[in-house]
């Protein structure tokens, strides 16, 4: 059986997340696999998660510790110490559950037809209500039917699609060759936002063939998550928005685009400006400081800020 490598990064602050995660690892189909665990600097350690596991399964678990750095950052060390006989590595955040089917339809879509990029379907509550499942991709692209056991399809397109929507894709259901493991990282300074999806696109854009699965994968947790409870006055906010701004910059400088895609990263760019300048003015009329030294780097880079910040002024006074 082929042997898969799975990398979580782990940071949490109650113990028993990490440990529903591992079990739905432990229940997968496909049994040929190891684990690594990155604590970046949990709160709650990882091994607190580990001590009811037989010993059987923690054999087969490696916890490495690193000072704080984001999950950016711990994947990254994860991907560096995937041993030499892994054929795929498969992503799970610690507080996500996998299907038990996920890693065997992995697996199989990978092997079968010659590729190195997957993801399959995520679920989740109504806390997130933006993600949808492959089998709607078609309603934005075409796809291709490549098989009904697992239900696999490809979009041809698939680059062009993620950058009018990539909410389809998820870190937790995406696993990929050994080619994209030894030579792909993340981004970590973007650690607040968008450094998954860079990773994501220069991945597709890497790889041989990409194929999806319209079956869930994975199941979002609740655990502790940076952007919940983030409102657009928290001093994070505006460091969010410019470092999305920052990975949509690099994202367009690193690859050739067609004006459809251009049109769309352009259009993202536009609403990260316009989200951190609302969050701004939100924080003045609440009688605080904006914070100019984090705009002043942001216009810098990109003078375009200044700009919107004119034409939000304008329209503001107009009405």
């Amino acid at each position: 059986m082929t042997k898969c490598t799975i990398i979580i990064p782990y940071y949490q602050r109650e113990p028993g997340i990490l440990a529903r995660a591992l079990r739905s690892v432990f229940a997968q189909t496909h049994e040929n696999f190891d684990v690594i665990v990155v604590d970046d600097a949990s709160p709650s350690p990882a091994e607190d998660d580990l001590r009811d596991f037989p010993l059987t399964e923690r054999a087969r678990i490696t916890v490495i510790k690193q000072p704080n750095g984001g999950p950016g950052s711990a994947r990254n060390m994860g991907l560096e110490h995937v041993p030499a006989d892994t054929a795929y590595v498969a992503f799970l955040d610690s507080d996500d559950e996998w299907t038990p089917g996920h890693l065997k339809n992995a697996v199989t879509a990978l092997s079968l037809f010659d590729a190195d990029c997957y993801w399959a379907s995520i679920g989740g509550g109504e806390a997130f209500y933006y993600h949808f499942g492959v089998s709607d991709l078609a309603g934005m692209t075409r796809t291709i039917r490549l098989s009904d056991d697992p239900p696999l399809v490809e979009a041809p397109d698939l680059a062009g699609a993620m950058l009018k929507n990539w909410s389809f894709m998820h870190l937790s259901c995406m696993v990929i060759g050994e080619a994209l493991a030894r030579k792909v990282r993340f981004e970590a300074a973007l650690r607040l936002a968008a450094e998954d999806v860079l990773f994501f696109y220069d991945c597709v854009r890497a790889a041989r063939r990409t194929v999806l699965c319209e079956a869930t994968g994975a199941t979002r947790g609740e655990g502790i998550n940076i952007f919940h409870g983030m409102g657009s006055d928290s001093p994070l906010f505006l460091k969010q928005q410019f470092n999305t701004w920052v990975a949509l910059d690099r994202l367009e400088s690193r690859f050739s685009h067609g004006a459809e895609d251009k049109a769309s990263i352009h259009s993202y760019k536009q609403t990260a400006r316009n989200q951190a300048l609302w969050g701004q003015a939100r924080l003045v009329k609440a009688h605080k400081p904006p914070q100019l030294k984090q705009l002043a780097q942001w216009a810098w880079r990109d003078p375009r800020l200044l700009s919107s910040a004119v034409a939000l002024a304008v329209g503001k006074f107009s009405r």
